[in-house]
């Protein structure tokens, strides 16, 4: 297995983007920060039922910062957790979770699988969860730590901000799955 490569002693992910996104609202109120940072919430005890360490951004950091302090943070993952929105033009319309992972990382692309085949077993169409490799994302390109960004659905379309709100502890305990399987706990 890829990941096992990066067990040590001790493991140590950082989903370290609850997403930082304040002014980025949610369909029927609050924002992607807050709602992100309530599946990070429910990660906590799974992680720690499963004997893996992590650490957490501050809401008050930028992007920047973030980055930075996961880096600073020698972590064996970092894990970034978004909501998505579609292009103006076609807001609201789009449906779906989507994994991302730094196109030349064989270790992003596993955890984004592991998390793809977590999030098809509750979303409600299995076959819109996609993983797509990519080179822009800031938060996958400046990470030291091989990374994964995965948009739970879109915030913006009203199915999708329904089923986020509805499954929180689902979402959390899912993506909590998939680091425990990255890192040969299941």
């Amino acid at each position: 297995e890829i990941g096992s490569g990066l067990v040590g002693s001790e493991m140590c992910i950082r989903d370290s983007s609850p997403s930082l996104q304040e002014y980025n609202p949610f369909y029927g109120g609050g924002s992607e920060e807050e709602v992100m940072n309530l599946i990070a919430d429910a990660m906590e005890p799974y992680l720690a039922a499963d004997g893996i360490e992590y650490l957490r951004n501050a809401p008050e950091m930028t992007l920047g910062q973030a980055i930075a302090d996961s880096n600073n943070s020698n972590v064996d993952f970092h894990l970034a957790i978004h909501s998505n929105a579609a292009p103006p033009s076609v807001a609201g319309t789009r449906r779906g979770p989507v994994v991302y992972y730094y196109a030349t990382s064989p270790y992003g692309r596993q955890m984004a699988e592991l998390i793809a085949d977590e999030l098809r077993e509750i979303y409600p169409d299995p076959s819109k969860v996609q993983v797509l490799p990519t080179t822009t994302l800031r938060e996958l390109r400046r990470t030291n730590a091989p990374s994964a960004l995965v948009e739970v659905a879109y915030h913006d379309n009203p199915e999708d901000a329904a089923w986020i709100r509805g499954n929180i502890d689902e979402i959390g305990k899912a993506l909590s799955n998939a680091v425990a399987a990255y890192f040969g706990l299941r």
